[in-house]
């Protein structure tokens, strides 16, 4: 029997914020770049690359703009890492926050993202009105969990541990929302129930089945 839900755990670009990946395509297209030719490079030797070790802050912007354009450069066609991070910061999904005001009505909710430092605040925001929309969803968490701020990053397992000990939960009783597989993985082997977030209906949707919430439509 699945133990009681306590708190749900969320990732914040591709599920709080439209995805990353929107803008990767967009700014493939409008540069004559493969389909998915960002992600490639993000996806490989992805313990170790550029990617990897900005999100852990073992490396800054300037050494990533650098070290993604070698990456890129070796995989057929250079591009500037500081134009990738431009492409960071998603747009708020104003239904999604309407669930997350909901969820924290009825459970403990945190944040678990693999963010750099880059822009402003969690969400690396590029202009200052973005900063405190932003500022204002992450008040909203009882705790946010920043990769670029503890030195590892999802899907290293440590980093559920960090979350769950910091709101007093096991990960047992929690729900975690992200758009990728891969960190998905460590929180199921830990005894989360998980939401592979495809779409925002989908997501909502799989959440209130788990929660039994009734979740806002709009």
């Amino acid at each position: 029997m699945a133990k009681a839900i306590e708190a749900v755990l969320w990732d914040f670009g591709g599920v709080i914020t439209s995805s990353p990946f929107e803008a990767f395509t967009a700014y493939e297209a409008s540069n004559g770049l493969p389909k998915d030719f960002i992600r490639t490079i993000n996806a490989t030797n992805p313990d170790n690359n550029a990617w990897a070790q900005f999100e852990s802050s073992d490396i800054d912007a300037d050494a990533f703009d650098t070290l993604f354009a070698a990456e890129a450069k070796a995989a057929g066609h250079e591009i500037p890492g500081k134009e990738v991070l431009a492409l960071l910061s998603g747009e708020i999904r104003p239904r999604m926050i309407n669930v997350l005001k909901t969820c924290k009505a009825h459970f403990k909710i945190a944040c678990i993202t693999n963010n750099v430092k880059s822009g402003a605040g969690p969400g690396m925001a590029r202009s200052s009105q973005k900063a405190e929309q932003i500022a204002q969803v992450m008040a909203l968490f009882d705790h946010v969990v920043e990769s670029s701020e503890l030195g590892i990053r999802k899907p290293n397992p440590r980093i559920y541990e960090v979350a769950c000990k910091a709101i007093n939960v096991n990960a047992a009783n929690c729900v975690f929302l992200d758009d990728l597989g891969i960190n998905l993985k460590p929180a199921r082997a830990q005894g989360m129930q998980t939401i592979k977030v495809i779409s925002e209906a989908q997501a909502i949707d799989e959440l209130a089945a788990i929660t039994g919430l009734d979740m806002p439509t709009a």
